[in-house]
């Protein structure tokens, strides 16, 4: 997924758009993009910031009804990655196992809200909610369908004087 249609903008056609490329402007260089089925094609236009126009949407009500529709590239379109870098994707499915080789499930999702890529590893009886650092996956493995994972120690936060009765 390479962004999302948003809110309409005005009253004829144009919508908010939220680009989830590295460069935002970037995401209209991969136009047309597809729905998550691949049946529609959008193609899109830059109107400054996170205003965008698509082909054939000339009104509000229009726009409206494409409200939250998640927008994809197809694979061959992108960019190569570097070592060392990965689309977070490519992730998903892989098995995960310790360095001692003990497996402990495959990456159902990756997640990322802003403060960092969490890969969720689906245990069958534990669900894993793993941050995607170098020092707790410090092995992706693509071609082998793995990535290593080195288990974090328990994280307790600790209430701050004076918060023990903020709640």
């Amino acid at each position: 997924m390479v962004g999302e249609i948003g809110r309409p903008h005005g009253v004829r056609g144009l919508v908010r758009l939220r680009a989830f490329t590295e460069d935002p402007a970037a995401i209209a260089a991969y136009s047309p993009l597809t729905d998550e089925s691949g049946a529609r094609r959008f193609e899109l236009t830059l109107k400054g910031g996170d205003i965008a126009a698509i082909a054939g949407v000339t009104d509000r009500d229009a726009a409206q009804r494409l409200t939250g529709t998640k927008l994809y590239v197809e694979r061959d379109r992108l960019p190569a990655t570097e070592e060392e870098e990965f689309y977070l994707t490519d992730l998903i499915g892989l098995s995960a196992v310790t360095a001692d080789g003990e497996t402990l499930g495959r990456v159902r999702a990756v997640e990322d809200h802003g403060a960092g890529a969490f890969l969720i590893v689906d245990g069958g009886t534990r669900e894993h909610l793993l941050p995607f650092t170098k020092a707790v996956v410090p092995v992706v493995d693509l071609a082998g369908g793995r990535v290593t994972v080195v288990m974090p120690g328990e994280i307790l936060v600790r209430p701050q004087a004076g918060e023990e009765d903020a709640a």
